[in-house]
């Protein structure tokens, strides 16, 4: 019986990775010292593992930015706007990269960032891999090899991680119509040919093809792909030991297909489906051995080792330990780094945690119980886990009967708005007096270095209350008064006093605690430290009223109110697993409901709930659904049905593909819905369009996730192809996101332009 991990975090326990990556952007370091910090953090993560014993280790799992993105740059699949970059003096080749990332916007260019969109039902973001017709491939990139390398260096013959060709091909996007992004695979494979070919010669003989499409709904000519491809793999590479992981959910109808494959080990993940390792123990063949994926790599809660087993000793009974691996249930990529981190926290709430580097020893020591061993230290920890396993299902910690009673007595009344929304918007206009093509952001402002200081001066004690609080109205006033002078319609309080959009609301809510160092990747040196729930959820006080109320007070226009949804919190936490999500989920909504009727008795008539993870958390599987949508969409209508007519909501929504969705999301109901739609020029509105989509609209103007300015005349033109799908009267003007990440200079210069692109628009349309 042998171990192995399927990725490793790499952002580093005090996200080393960030700060360096930034501070390269930013001109403050060299790249070799950013080279060196990667270097640094492959070698920690693979010492972590070989010191607790994982017998295949991987390589090639580390990134600077996004997984799907380095593979586009080994494979060549570098669109042609990027050619330029690399021809600037001094430009290299992760300079190259990350234009393809972020945009690039100095050296007389000006050139957009590549899509990027959610890592399946994760809050992970890749880059998008741009395709087309005919498209060729080269080798373009020794990262792969580089690292082999190091890992070699380090006394480890690792097991490169590579995602497999038909998974990238159909995490990709055709940029030209009449072809089908399979039709590249027979382009592709030379190069992972290629690519294999310098491994083998390097010494590798693990490799990890990640197809995580394997898990999903498939049709035929993907699955034709698939028996093509790994057939040719095999064919040419026959001493190669070939692992394919699959996860997030059950291989299900893809079962036959999977197992029939020629390699040498099958992944699966058994935390997402067990109910599939029966199908596939009576259909592998005997020179198949499978992977049990059973410490799940999503969340941070203890593994049950009994339940762990029982699975562990099924597939043992039927197939040999010989012919059996243990490891998580995907990549740790989605989980923190080290517990031993999180010295703050309630002990006994710690001890139904695990962190990566805890999750790497559990693997190990399921090995070793399941291998039947009499260790006295694993019997002591096998013993250990079961308290805390047992603990957590009766701790006081966790249950609140007036929670549950409440949420219990919901009705179909609580999730409905007093009228149609065609009646509303004739009241809200006649409130709210707003012009056509209404300009407003999406919430958050800058975050300086200043104000982060602040924070964490008050948090030490080295701030008071009073000193912390002027210094927050201080910031929102002049935010304030610069939204007002530059003219946008509808404003916002810039949210300073916030730390995330879901740990500042989880931080006032009961049954969620808080980690530290609890970071994991967003997208590129974005990270995010998600609350954990961990018991019933409510609402003791108002949590956001005080500071909308005061920015109200400091100007004539309206002020948005600005929540996090139910869904987006629920998604954006490590959630409790000992009920249904969408339990935990209802009783969230209740909660945001309560700060909703509390805002709009405080004075504010608009009122934003942003919910830009209810597309990431529909399941992999169309069957699934239905019932995801029926409880999310009650969520956040729950949420926001407690307020007059005349009072606005608002959602937002980003990095999503609508098709698929779009009646649901009308279903939400909410008066205003503005959602990304830069980066694909406008594509994104054609749901709406092709649906018509009864409410209001705002698309976003500009991008952003990147440094780079847009002009005028770009959102401009992004308007006009707004009106030839969506009728003007529907349509509201702002940026993708929230500004939070951004600096104040390139800010200004945006937001400057895009009001200015709303005024011309508005004239255009007059005319």
């Amino acid at each position: 019986m042998q171990t192995h991990i399927l990725g490793y975090p790499r952002i580093g326990s005090k996200r080393e990775l960030k700060k360096a990556c930034e501070q390269y952007w930013s001109g403050k370091i060299l790249l070799e010292e950013l080279l060196n910090t990667g270097r640094t953090l492959c070698n920690q993560n693979w010492t972590i593992q070989k010191e607790a014993g994982i017998d295949l280790i991987p390589c090639n799992d580390f990134s600077y930015y996004d997984q799907v993105l380095d593979m586009s740059l080994v494979v060549g699949a570098i669109p042609t706007r990027y050619h330029e970059v690399v021809l600037k003096k001094n430009n290299t080749e992760l300079d190259l990269y990350f234009a393809m990332a972020r945009g690039y916007q100095k050296d007389g260019l000006d050139i957009t960032a590549m899509e990027m969109t959610k890592w399946f039902d994760t809050n992970y973001h890749y880059i998008v891999p741009e395709f087309y017709k005919n498209q060729q491939f080269k080798l373009s990139s020794d990262k792969i090899f580089n690292e082999f390398a190091g890992a070699k260096q380090a006394g480890i013959n690792a097991k490169p991680v590579i995602i497999g060709l038909v998974s990238y091909l159909l995490l990709g996007k055709e940029k030209e119509e009449g072809f089908d992004k399979l039709d590249l695979a027979g382009n592709l494979l030379p190069v992972y040919t290629e690519i294999l070919t310098k491994l083998q010669d390097q010494g590798a003989e693990w490799i990890q093809f990640d197809e995580p499409f394997l898990a999903l709904d498939l049709n035929e000519k993907a699955k034709e792909t698939y028996l093509s491809v790994y057939a040719e793999i095999r064919k040419r590479f026959p001493k190669l030991k070939f692992i394919v992981a699959t996860y997030f959910d059950g291989l299900k109808d893809n079962t036959s297909l999977a197992v029939s494959l020629p390699v040498n080990i099958l992944h699966v993940d058994l935390v997402r489906n067990p109910e599939q390792l029966d199908e596939i123990l009576n259909g592998i063949p005997e020179n198949l051995s499978l992977s049990l994926g059973v410490i799940d790599g999503r969340n941070i809660w203890k593994n049950d080792y009994e339940k762990s087993l029982s699975f562990i000793r099924k597939a043992v009974e039927k197939l040999g330990s010989e012919r059996i691996l243990i490891a998580p249930s995907c990549s740790l990529l989605h989980s923190p780094c080290d517990l031993d981190f999180e010295t703050n926290l309630n002990p006994e709430i710690k001890n139904w945690l695990a962190f990566a580097k805890q999750k790497v020893k559990e693997v190990v020591t399921l090995k070793e119980l399941a291998s039947g061993t009499e260790n006295e230290q694993i019997l002591k920890e096998f013993e250990e886990n079961k308290k805390a396993i047992e603990s957590r299902k009766t701790s006081p910690l966790i249950h609140n009967n007036q929670v549950k009673q409440r949420a219990n007595a919901v009705t179909e009344k609580d999730a409905q708005r007093i009228n149609k929304f065609k009646i509303r918007k004739e009241e809200q206009q006649e409130v709210l007096q707003l012009p056509l093509f209404p300009t407003t952001t999406i919430g958050s402002f800058p975050q300086t270095t200043e104000v982060r200081s602040w924070r964490a001066k008050f948090k030490k004690g080295e701030l008071t209350a009073e000193q912390y609080d002027a210094l927050l109205k201080e910031e929102t006033q002049r935010t304030i008064r610069w939204q007002e002078d530059i003219g946008i319609d509808v404003l916002v309080h810039g949210e300073f006093e916030r730390n995330d959009m879901v740990e500042y609301f989880g931080e006032q809510l009961e049954g969620f605690v808080f980690t530290k160092n609890g970071w994991v990747q967003s997208y590129g040196s974005r990270c995010v430290k998600p609350p954990v729930i961990f018991g019933d959820v409510s609402r003791p006080t108002p949590m956001t009223v005080y500071w909308s109320q005061y920015a109200q007070s400091q100007t004539e226009k309206w002020v948005k109110g600005m929540l996090t949804g139910p869904v987006t919190i629920l998604q954006w936490s490590f959630v409790r697993d000992d009920q249904p999500r969408s339990e935990t989920c209802k009783q969230i909504a209740l909660a945001i409901r309560d700060e909703v009727v509390d805002l709009e008795k405080a004075g504010i008539r608009i009122i934003q709930i942003d919910e830009p993870a209810i597309r990431e958390g529909l399941p992999l599987r169309k069957t699934d659904w239905q019932n995801y949508l029926k409880w999310a969409v009650e969520a956040f209508r729950i949420s926001a049905s407690g307020v007059e007519d005349a009072t606005q909501i608002h959602t937002h929504m980003c990095y999503s593909e609508f098709n698929d969705i779009i009646e649901n999301i009308a279903d939400m109901d909410a008066d205003v819905i503005t959602i990304e739609c830069s980066r694909s020029q406008m594509e994104l509105l054609n749901a709406f369009a092709d649906f018509r989509y009864p409410n209001e609209i705002g698309p976003g103007v500009y991008d952003i996730h990147s440094p780079r300015v847009p002009s005028k005349e770009e959102m401009i033109e992004l308007l006009r192809k707004a009106q030839n799908v969506i009728p003007a009267s529907q349509l509201w003007v702002n940026p993708d996101c929230g500004l939070k990440t951004r600096h104040w200079e390139e800010t200004e210069k945006a937001l400057i332009a895009m009001v200015a692109a709303a005024k011309e628009a508005s004239v255009e349309y007059a005319l």
